[in-house]
């Protein structure tokens, strides 16, 4: 772990490899797990007011829970996630074949939304908790993803390329090039350590 302004960041994002493969998964993280996507305050509020527009986009299913719980909840640990059918499926998933795939980006990608997705999927594998003081920056492993790590090997794309426009999304600009200034030093250093 290491310290970048208020953010404790886990150094598995700068030596892990990671890039998405839909071909294998299936976009499984948008229909497995027990959780919705997590929200932050600021972006309930947006998707109240973008859910008119993104509405046409959805599944009947998903339409029909969005109207019966709204278009988030709050979860089992007080967080606010974006509410599930029957407690698996993103109220959001549309599909593409067997291919699970998000409503909301697909009306951005339109053009009739300017806002991509919850920040928490765009940020995926790296998951943030914000504390009071600070924010803490971790790889989530998660088994379902093993096609996409050895993808990423095979690419040698590191976690943190791979979710660039997603944590200059988060963090800002900055703090994206003092994480590559990190990244940069510690490889410099294990170049260092594997010649001695």
């Amino acid at each position: 772990m290491f310290q970048l302004g208020k953010t404790i960041v886990s150094e598995d994002i700068l030596e892990k490899e990671f890039v998405c493969n839909l071909s294998a998964c299936h976009g499984a993280c948008c229909i497995d797990g027990d959780a919705g996507a997590p929200l932050s305050k600021e972006e309930t509020k947006i998707l109240e007011e973008i859910y008119p527009k993104v509405k046409p986009y959805l599944r009947k299913e998903g339409q029909d829970i969005i109207e019966e719980k709204g278009t988030w909840v709050v979860g089992t640990e007080q967080d606010l996630e974006t509410p599930l059918i029957d407690d698996k499926d993103c109220a959001y998933v549309i599909f593409d074949g067997k291919t699970a795939l998000c409503g909301i980006e697909q009306a951005y990608n339109e053009g009739v939304i300017d806002w991509k997705k919850p920040v928490s999927c765009h940020l995926y594998p790296i998951r943030v908790k914000d504390f009071t003081e600070f924010a803490a920056v971790n790889y989530d492993r998660w088994d379902i993803c093993s096609d996409a790590c050895t993808l990423g090997k095979e690419l040698q794309v590191p976690v943190y390329k791979f979710v660039k426009e997603a944590l200059v999304r988060r963090f800002g600009e900055n703090w994206y090039l003092e994480l590559e200034k990190v990244a940069n030093e510690l490889e410099a250093e294990r170049k260092n350590k594997s010649r001695k």
